[in-house]
């Protein structure tokens, strides 16, 4: 079976599988008839009158308290409610107020034993304030909370307040006639104090009067001035405008003749610009056609030079080279041919010469006769010295022989002399 509560109300279910028991505040649980138990504890707040009579404070004066306060079992905190749901499950509203109210009594009891007279009396919030914090570390424990504690009233049965009172209304009433003289007098003195100031700022109307009239004379004169000088500069002005007027046509007609002039020497420019153009046209730039043409031909026979020297340049390197090859060819071919005729020599020996011999004898033939083909004429004279002339031609004759062996040893390289003796 399903139970509800509002949120002013705390539901507890116990019995079977509710160990511990479950705390609801403000909902809905499902009990089972018979094995479970439900039961209620309210939330509402509750509003104790705290009375103490005839307390005896620290002087030993006793006095009547009453004071107000507001508590409640708190349901959103677990822990209080289920100490709440301890000591009061039910219990009804009054006994539970009941027993808070015995609680906050004894301790504002205690509070007002600590205190004097006056001190509760004149500083009522402080009380209120201790009374709240003992009381609600105490009834915490219960799981109450104190939400309000307000001081409502306080008296005696011995007039000792009202003795209070007394001189405090004495010392009032006689503030207060002291006050009231005062006032009186500050009345008078203020009295007289505005009669003079009426007099003085009647008199100081007057001047003020009187200064405003002098101040609009003189302005009055300032101004009068001002205006007769502004005519006259006027005047002056038109008749500085009007040469000013004059000089400003002047220098117009002077822009114009300068601009007059200008227009005539761009004009000028223009000219000399088109007939400098025309002249360029016409014999500048032939000429520097041809001139171009002649720097081109110029560059073009360089060219032609630069390429022909180098052509021949190459021409000769390669000739050079092929010469140089032929000469070292034949170079080789002779020294290859002379190591034949020496290896042939050493073989052949005298039969080697004697074949070189035969070989070189038509050059010898040729290298005697030149001496005798190179005479155009002989003559022989004989005078009785016929001897002589023979004897000379026999002797070039000896000597022509007699050079044949060295001749054939430049020729051929073969010492006839050696060869002779050794064959």
């Amino acid at each position: 079976m399903f139970y509800t509560c509002g949120p002013n109300e705390a539901m507890v279910v116990s019995g079977f599988c509710r160990s511990p028991p479950v705390m609801i505040s403000g909902g809905r649980v499902f009990v089972f008839p018979c094995v479970q138990q439900i039961q209620r504890i309210s939330l509402n707040t509750l509003t104790l009158n705290v009375k103490s009579d005839k307390v005896y404070t620290r002087h030993g004066v006793p006095i009547s308290v009453t004071g107000i306060a507001q508590m409640k079992i708190q349901g959103q905190n677990k822990q209080m409610l289920a100490a709440a749901c301890q000591m009061f499950l039910g219990k009804s509203d009054s006994e539970i107020a009941h027993i808070a109210l015995e609680t906050l009594e004894g301790h504002q009891r205690a509070i007002i034993a600590h205190l004097t007279v006056e001190e509760i009396y004149k500083d009522r919030k402080k009380f209120s304030e201790q009374v709240f914090k003992v009381a609600s570390s105490d009834l915490v424990n219960m799981g109450i909370s104190v939400v309000s504690y307000t001081l409502k009233d306080v008296h005696d049965d011995q007039d000792y307040l009202h003795s209070l009172g007394k001189a405090r209304t004495a010392q009032v009433q006689k503030d207060a006639r002291i006050g009231e003289a005062k006032n009186k007098r500050d009345a008078v003195i203020r009295e007289a104090h505005a009669m003079q100031e009426k007099v003085s700022a009647q008199y100081m109307n007057e001047i003020e009067m009187a200064k405003a009239q002098r101040d609009y004379e003189l302005k009055k004169a300032i101004y009068d001035i001002e205006v007769f000088t502004k005519k006259a500069e006027s005047e002056m002005a038109y008749q500085l405008q009007v040469a000013k007027t004059k000089q400003r046509i002047e220098e117009e007609k002077m822009q114009v003749l300068v601009v007059e002039r200008s227009q005539q020497i761009t004009l000028q420019e223009q000219e000399i610009s088109r007939k400098e153009k025309e002249l360029e046209a016409k014999v500048k730039k032939p000429a520097e056609a041809e001139r171009y043409r002649l720097e081109k031909l110029a560059e073009a026979e360089r060219l032609q030079l630069i390429m022909e020297a180098e052509a021949e340049a190459e021409s000769i390197r390669v000739r050079g080279e092929a010469e140089a090859y032929a000469v070292e060819a034949k170079g080789r071919a002779e020294a290859e041919q002379m190591a034949k005729k020496a290896e042939a020599f050493q073989h052949y020996k005298e039969g080697a010469m004697v074949d070189m011999l035969l070989e070189k004898l038509p050059m010898m033939a040729d290298e005697i006769s030149k001496p005798l083909s190179a005479t155009n004429k002989v003559t022989m004279v004989s005078s009785g010295g016929s001897e002589i002339g023979a004897a000379k031609l026999t002797g070039e004759v000896l000597d022509i022989m007699t050079k044949l062996p060295e001749t054939i040893e430049k020729l051929t390289g073969v010492n006839i002399s050696q060869v002779a003796r050794t064959g």
